[in-house]
């Protein structure tokens, strides 16, 4: 039965002019899904730096010498000493500069009781996922001319240079220069689909290079292609079939199903996680009609790490007026301590199948 239409109900309160009678009801909390966690940095070291410009030295042993004999009382031989290669990378600032009027510090909002606070809260955040993002980008090294050119640290693929695949065309790996200490960033090439094959040869070639991988992180797409290549062609990839998770008993067991794969035994008895990295970024091809491809990274977690000449600072800056304006910064570079010990796959398209 329908209600008499002189009923006084809440349609009548919301429809008095400007705005009507009714308390909105906002629930005060604040739902962000974007607090992505930082897959990189969270695996890696901090270190500090006391110079923009910062340097180390890479040395490796030399090979096994199967020569190596000498008839007793023998001198001693020709000198074997080495002192390896002196690397560098520049260091780059990175800012987010936010205002608040005061206006806004003293109005009743939802979800937050100091807007200021909470405005430097995101955007640290924002802050350090751009760092993760550059540290796995394609991006060259970049020296400061304290005047319009500012300076970057280079990316991690543009480090590496020993373990690496190309695309067809143009690709080209970077590397540190000597003489004018900057890292260029490598010509990744013509998209490709991705390959289990050069993938193991990535793997087999920094074992052969001293190298212990631990990690396998791309973009999500990538993973995903990945590992339904392995769970689709087992035989073909030639790795253990998964099996299901069960518990309980009786009429109430559990069962997992196994739609992933995170761990990858390597040939060389290396446990590789799977990472998908969500703030790692597509780049273009260098197809005639460029498309967006992406890196897989091989990497040994040991040997390197985000560096900092200052680490994450927050600044108020000079009051204008009716205003609060404040500044956070970071001043960090990534720091390769050895390339062999890592592997670039580049230039992958994110939505094609993976073949063997």
């Amino acid at each position: 039965m329908a209600a008499p239409a002189d009923y006084w109900d809440t349609v009548d309160l919301k429809a008095l002019l400007a705005g009507g009678l009714v308390n909105e009801d906002v629930m005060q909390q604040i739902h962000n899904i974007a607090e992505i966690p930082l897959p990189l940095t969270d695996r890696l070291s901090s270190g500090s730096v006391r110079n923009s410009y910062t340097e180390w030295t890479e040395d490796t042993l030399a090979a096994p010498s199967l020569a190596n004999a000498v008839v007793s009382g023998s001198d001693a031989g020709a000198n074997t000493a080495s002192g390896g290669t002196r690397l560098g990378n520049h260091c780059q600032n990175s800012q987010k500069t936010l205002m608040v009027t005061e206006r806004a510090q003293a109005t009743d909002q939802i979800g937050r009781g100091d807007e200021l606070a909470y405005q430097l809260m995101q955007r640290q955040s924002e802050c350090r996922r751009d760092v993760e993002a550059i540290a796995l980008s394609e991006q060259a090294s970049v020296a400061d001319d304290n005047n319009t050119t500012a300076g970057k640290s280079a990316g991690l693929s543009a480090y590496l240079k020993s373990n690496t695949s190309n695309g067809t065309g143009s690709g080209a790996n970077g590397g540190f220069n000597t003489t004018t200490k900057v890292i260029a960033a490598a010509n990744p090439g013509n998209s490709r689909a991705g390959s289990y094959a050069a993938l193991k040869t990535l793997v087999e070639s920094v074992y052969l290079n001293n190298g212990n991988v631990t990690v396998l992180m791309s973009i999500p797409q990538l993973t995903r292609r990945l590992g339904e290549f392995m769970l689709g062609s087992p035989t073909t990839a030639k790795i253990a079939v998964p099996t299901a998770n069960v518990g309980g008993s009786g009429a109430g067991v559990n069962q997992t199903a196994q739609g992933y794969i995170d761990v990858l035994i390597t040939d060389f008895g290396t446990s590789l996680q799977i990472v998908p990295n969500r703030l790692q970024q597509q780049y273009a091809s260098t197809d005639a009609s460029p498309v967006q491809v992406g890196t897989l990274y091989l990497i040994d977690t040991a040997q390197l790490d985000l560096a900092y000449l200052k680490g994450y600072t927050t600044q108020p800056l000079a009051k204008l007026g009716l205003s609060e304006r404040a500044q956070i910064s970071v001043d960090w570079t990534l720091r390769v301590f050895v390339e062999k010990a890592h592997a670039a796959y580049r230039s992958l398209l994110p939505g094609s199948a993976w073949g063997a």
